[in-house]
């Protein structure tokens, strides 16, 4: 996966994969021996768009790889991002899939429909460092309609949010107790607009289906056949969202907004909360030192308990004739190691159980940078990735395009989440 140059506060735009039908090895056999054993042969690895910034730290953990497991050879192949999806499912189609491929779990999922990604959990090879792994991190790469796990957690991601205490204090709320649940944060909201007479906004985002997936909703049904948002608490949600809007607690502009635009609108006071990452509070040290001085750090409203975490993997081809090695290999890249020399290296943070407690992620050193490395840090514990694997990109645009009908009063929100199920549903049927 790529690294973007604001790092990864969010997942890089996942695409829908075209069908696949077709199945093969990065050696471009269709051997699918067992992973059990020797670790030898050559395999063949595919990373998204990480060469131009991190090719000193793959080549030396190849070459460790390669020492620690002699008679083996890795070849590293480095997509570049764009069109980073089609590319995987030319592979897939023409056979010749590499034996490991950095994959998101939307990525993942049309492999593993198509019988192309390994099943961890029934490989005895793989599913032994089960363990090894935060247990939200591992159930990420499930596939809705599909019994199994089918990649390696790799690095996550989560992003803090961040509010101006200054505002919260204005409007007679605790500046060091900022809401946690969806609850808290209607009933501030609200009030921080009423007390300003509408002029600060205390959110400038619309909800998205994390949004949904934190408030408790259910999103997809068990079998993985269809979506629920539209069930009565994700009503209730858009509900209370259009409660905000109307109160003007919810910026208007929410609706066309992009996160740049938005991080505008926290910057210059308009609005009360909005997440961010380490960059943007050094913007703010530089641009609104007022804000700076007054800001505070939250983790992302939740009614779970759990926030939303983001998830990269690797996936093991099913079919590759070096099966052992490339589960080795897979595991090699993803263990506590590895992950704990990456994320020193750019601002990720380790899927592997306990690197979490390590003081790097818990210990504050007075800068910006580290500020919201702890605070991420701590929250991603307990985390769960909430976007659906199968949910795409043309799926978001749906849900946002009825969820400003809803918020506009051009809908009923039961009237948007409806048809906003029905069209990702169809969506999902073509898929």
């Amino acid at each position: 996966m790529r690294i973007s140059h604001r790092v990864l506060t969010t997942a890089v735009t996942a695409a829908a994969l075209l069908p696949l039908t077709a199945c093969g090895s990065g050696g471009g056999t269709t051997s699918s021996g067992n992973a059990s054993g020797k670790i030898e042969g050559n395999i063949s690895f595919q990373t998204w768009n990480l060469r131009a910034n991190f090719k000193p730290f793959f080549n030396d953990l190849i070459a460790g790889f390669e020492k620690k497991y002699p008679g083996t050879h890795v070849k590293w192949i480095d997509q570049p991002a764009e069109g980073y999806a089609d590319k995987i499912s030319a592979d897939a189609a023409a056979g010749t899939l590499p034996d490991v491929v950095n994959v998101s779990p939307d990525l993942a999922a049309p492999l593993a429909k198509a019988g192309l990604a390994l099943d961890l959990d029934k490989d005895k090879a793989a599913a032994k460092y089960k363990g090894e792994y935060l247990s939200g991190a591992w159930a990420s790469n499930e596939i809705p309609g599909l019994d199994g796990t089918y990649a390696f957690p790799w690095y996550l991601n989560t992003g803090p949010l961040f509010y101006n205490k200054a505002l919260f204090k204005e409007a007679g709320i605790n500046p060091d107790q900022p809401p946690k649940t969806y609850g808290e944060l209607f009933k501030d909201g609200l009030l921080i607009a009423e007390k300003t007479n509408g002029k600060v906004a205390t959110l400038a985002n619309v909800p998205t289906i994390e949004d949904f997936g934190r408030y408790g909703v259910q999103l997809m049904n068990k079998q993985g056949t269809g979506f629920a948002f539209s069930d009565a608490k994700g009503v209730e949600l858009l509900t209370k969202y259009k409660e905000l809007y109307d109160a003007k607690a919810l910026d208007p502009q929410a609706l066309t907004a992009t996160p740049e635009a938005a991080g505008q609108k926290f910057l210059t006071g308009a609005v009360a909360m909005n997440p961010g990452s380490a960059l943007d509070l050094k913007n703010f040290k530089t641009q609104a030192p007022n804000l700076y001085k007054n800001i505070g750090i939250t983790d992302q409203i939740t009614s779970t308990g759990h926030v939303n975490m983001y998830v990269m993997g690797l996936l093991v081809n099913s079919h590759t004739s070096q099966k052992p090695a490339a589960v080795a290999f897979a595991h090699y890249v993803t263990d506590a190691q590895n992950q704990m020399a990456f994320a020193k290296k750019v601002t990720i943070f380790p899927s592997t159980a306990g690197s979490l407690d390590d003081p790097y992620f818990t210990k504050g050193d007075g800068t910006d940078e580290t500020r919201v490395r702890v605070a991420a840090a701590k929250s991603l514990k307990t985390a769960e990735n909430y976007t659906p694997v199968l949910f795409s990109d043309q799926m978001k645009t749906v849900l946002r395009n009825e969820v400003a009908k809803a918020l506009q009063g051009k809908e009923s929100p039961k009237q948007a989440l409806d048809a906003a199920v029905t069209a990702c549903d169809q969506l999902l049927q073509q898929s």
